[in-house]
């Protein structure tokens, strides 16, 4: 399971995105403006073996948060519950190295 203290501060998540994977799944997380100039936590996951922009966009999964400690917390939960739900598709990520 993917835990908080794996993921970087709020204040790096406001200059740039964050990336990681386990188990198959990899993960960005970075800020993102809205309308209204209200700032949101943009989660994306996707299987490995490759790179954010070497994956297709139809490989990826997105989900918005808000820009705080709570939407950091709901984001790891809500990438948890993939890991969980999606087990075979991490599982044969490796399968994707053609």
């Amino acid at each position: 399971m993917i835990r908080r203290e794996e993921i970087l501060s709020l204040e790096y998540l406001k200059k740039t995105e964050f990336t990681g994977c386990h188990q198959g799944m990899r993960y960005r997380l970075e800020g993102a403006d809205r309308d209204g100039g209200e700032k949101k936590l943009l989660c994306t996951v996707w299987p490995e073996p490759f790179s954010y922009s070497r994956t297709a966009d139809e490989e990826k999964a997105r989900e918005e948060f808000g820009f705080d400690e709570d939407g950091i917390v709901e984001a790891i939960a809500w990438m948890n519950d993939r890991l969980i739900s999606e087990k075979d598709r991490w599982e044969h990520a490796g399968d994707n190295w053609d």
